[in-house]
């Protein structure tokens, strides 16, 4: 018996950060993805923490979702919540030319902070249920992905639309390169039991 405890206290966790101009829909991808609920109006905040257990491909873990405010003045505490982060979900609305302009800042920002260019980071173009206003041809970010070799996704919070696909893509990202970094570790490992032979 005690072992499975001991078993559940290793399921895996997996922290994501919410990163994107305020407006975009991160908490309303959040909350949907969360609660199935989709929420119109949401007070901006300095940053909401979620945590729920899911399976993985097979795989039981759990998925830490820190969403932060998009606004200026919390610079600050942001590079905070930047190291903390496994994976970033990096939102614009495909509704405003300007979000998806500022999305390199993000980027930018998150790399400066973490010195690592193949951290996890998807971008999310939201708000596809707005179709009569959409401003931002899909060809665009699909290429600024490319670019910076990370996936591309579209999403409505509101209908739920590749909500629960988001956050799968860039949580297998975030696992493979666990296990990257796990074997790295290993070989290090194995190396300097050699060299003390």
């Amino acid at each position: 018996m005690p072992k499975n405890t001991h078993k559940s206290n290793h399921v895996p966790l997996h922290k994501i950060i919410m990163v994107g101009s305020g407006g975009v829909g991160k908490s309303a991808l959040t909350l949907q993805y969360m609660y199935g609920d989709f929420v119109e109006e949401y007070d901006p905040t300095k940053a909401d923490s979620y945590r729920k257990k899911i399976v993985l491909d097979g795989v039981e873990c759990q998925i830490d979702i820190l969403d932060t405010a998009g606004q200026e003045e919390y610079v600050a505490i942001r590079d905070n919540y930047y190291r903390s982060g496994e994976g970033f979900l990096c939102v614009f609305s495909v509704c405003e030319r300007e979000s998806l302009e500022h999305t390199h800042e993000f980027r930018d920002q998150i790399l400066r902070v973490l010195d690592d260019e193949r951290i996890p980071f998807v971008l999310v173009g939201n708000k596809i249920d707005l179709a009569h206003l959409r401003v931002v041809d899909s060809a665009e970010p699909r290429h600024l992905a490319q670019e910076w070799n990370c996936p591309y996704i579209e999403t409505s919070a509101k209908t739920r639309e590749n909500v629960e696909e988001a956050y799968n893509i860039l949580m297998r990202l975030i696992v493979k390169r666990k296990e990257l970094l796990h074997q790295q570790v290993a070989k290090q490992k194995k190396k300097s039991s050699c060299t003390i032979l």
